[in-house]
């Protein structure tokens, strides 16, 4: 069975960069949903201001987090699929219940279950870097917001009972390098 990386971090530590890397050198990679999910519901829910939450402009933030939720558990299973050592994911599970803490949006046992059974095998947290930092449509938080995310998605995590290991900033190749050795000793 592949062994299954997260790669995690507040937005735009170079999380996407990375992964399209790894993919271009033949990794089985899955992308983040939540970029095009916030913009569907952007689309939908005409006439609201834009706000650093993007739960706050839809109707439903719980089902929005579920569906983002079970996004995510699709992505964990298709890996069984893989027939590749290693597959990588631009985000895991444990980041909803990040951000739901972040944004202090209560959650229950159901948002929880699955992060505590479907277990990855390892998670690497990209730290905030403002040189690369920029917002856009949809990535609606300040830089100041991304530090905060860092700090909530490395607490979700280890309290998931992970092992984090960091990511330093620097060019893509060094990074992608240190990635690979960050994760040259992970066991089934």
């Amino acid at each position: 069975m592949a062994k299954r990386i997260v790669i995690t971090g507040g937005p735009g530590t170079g999380k996407t960069v990375l992964v399209r890397r790894l993919e271009e050198m033949g990794y089985p990679c899955f992308h983040e949903i939540i970029r095009e999910m916030t913009l569907e519901a952007l689309e939908r829910e005409t006439g609201t201001e834009q706000v650093t939450n993007p739960l706050a402009f839809v109707a439903d933030p719980l089902a929005f987090n579920r569906q983002l939720l079970e996004g995510r558990i699709r992505q964990y299973h298709l890996a069984e699929e893989l027939q590749h050592p290693m597959v990588f994911y631009d985000r895991g599970m444990p980041d909803v219940l990040a951000y739901m803490d972040y944004f202090s949006q209560p959650f229950d046992a159901h948002f929880i279950e699955p992060c505590e059974r479907l277990r990855y095998d390892a998670v690497v947290l990209l730290p905030p870097w403002q040189e690369i930092y920029t917002q856009d449509g949809a990535r609606l938080e300040s830089f100041e917001q991304a530090r905060e995310i860092h700090h909530s998605l490395e607490a979700r995590y280890k309290s998931c009972g992970y092992t984090v290991r960091t990511l330093e900033t620097g060019p893509v190749q060094r990074r992608l390098e240190h990635l690979l050795h960050l994760i040259s000793d992970i066991h089934g």
